[in-house]
């Protein structure tokens, strides 16, 4: 008879349990460094849907000039899947102004929700005074606190 043991292969219980400790170390400092990447790609996302508006709006002020008004470029508050965007204006048909792009993430219940935004959060687009002549140039904001850690840059 043969009564010598077999050698076993594999891990022992202890060398699986700091592997184990390891990844959950690793996992407990990635997750929050995820959640603010998601956060602002989601606010880069909302801060992208003003860019048709700019570019209208830009497209108009060149064109027409002091006749470029509100009317020219959009009516109301605009959905487009996830994001809600209005333009507002300060000038009128005889008068430059300023032109303000503001949107924000949708509370439509119908629509999966930007997830790890808000819908306080919002990223405004705010243009030069206009003049005769001059290029439109514009600043972006987050009037939030709380995105602010989140605004994408201009």
């Amino acid at each position: 008879m043969n009564s010598e043991m077999k050698k076993q292969s594999g891990f022992t219980l202890i060398e699986l349990m700091i592997v184990v400790a390891i990844v959950a170390i690793l996992a407990a400092v990635a997750l929050p460094a995820y959640q603010n990447y998601t956060k602002k790609a989601k606010m880069t996302e909302v801060a992208a849907a003003t860019g048709t508006y700019k570019t209208a709006i830009e497209v108009c002020f060149q064109t027409k000039g002091i006749g470029c008004t509100l009317a020219n470029i959009i009516s109301g508050a605009v959905t487009k899947g996830n994001v809600t965007t209005s333009v507002s204006y300060t000038g009128s048909d005889t008068a430059y102004g300023i032109w303000t792009i503001s949107s924000y993430p949708t509370a439509d219940t119908n629509l999966p929700p930007l997830k790890g935004t808000a819908t306080g959060d919002v990223y405004r687009l705010t243009s030069s005074t206009e003049a005769d002549g001059a290029a439109l140039t514009w600043v972006g904001s987050c009037p939030t606190a709380t995105t602010a850690d989140f605004c994408p840059a201009n």
